[in-house]
């Protein structure tokens, strides 16, 4: 099993990357908060990884640190929480939000992120309300890049949105006001971790 990839970044969208390791290109699925911390394109990048394998296919998971692969391992573990929901929760919930949002038993906030209903929100609490308490985290964050691509930037910023699965006009119309709030020339990462605190906010 691959538990670590350490090379070059190849590409990036956000939520997936491709990491190039001595000519290999391997494709590894990331949530948010690790993409917000991606450098530009031919930067190095260290990611642990999970290794998700099925009959039909074999799928890397990557992560920056390893209590952001714990979180996600411990989501896995929660009864019908498979590793594309896991990951859409770790994006939808900031690290300390999400961790103290089971701690808490506050299903209501769990419930704001795309796919997980009431009765998903429950069982994390009760599956994991013990095993969060006792777990150490830490909250990926950084400094905004500035970049070019303002239309390019609010297409991806909108695709990312619409695979956590937002409505696409939903997602058009809240990165738009972010846009007009923060600036045009705001950063991808910084477009979409705005817009996912304007739509948790309803």
């Amino acid at each position: 099993m691959i538990a670590l990839i350490t090379g070059k970044l190849a590409s990036k969208t956000p939520g997936t990357v491709v990491v190039d390791v001595s000519g290999v290109g391997y494709e590894v699925h990331i949530p948010l908060s690790s993409f917000y911390e991606m450098p530009d394109e031919g930067g190095p990048v260290r990611l642990h990884i999970h290794t998700h394998v099925r009959e039909d296919a074999i799928t890397l998971f990557g992560f920056l640190t390893v209590k952001e692969k714990e979180l996600f391992l411990a989501l896995m573990g929660v009864t019908g929480i498979g590793p594309k929901l896991a990951l859409n929760i770790i994006s939808g919930l900031a690290m300390d939000k999400l961790v103290d949002a089971i701690a808490r038993g506050d299903d209501r906030m769990l419930a704001t992120v795309p796919g997980v209903g009431k009765k998903t929100a429950a069982r994390l609490v009760l599956e994991l309300k013990e095993k969060v308490a006792a777990m150490g985290y830490e909250e990926v964050s950084g400094p905004c890049r500035v970049g070019p691509g303002v239309n390019r930037q609010k297409e991806e910023a909108v695709s990312a949105l619409v695979n956590l699965g937002y409505n696409r006009g939903v997602a058009e119309e809240a990165v738009k006001r972010v846009c007009a709030a923060d600036g045009e020339e705001t950063s991808i990462e910084a477009l979409i971790r705005d817009t996912l605190k304007m739509l948790a906010k309803g």
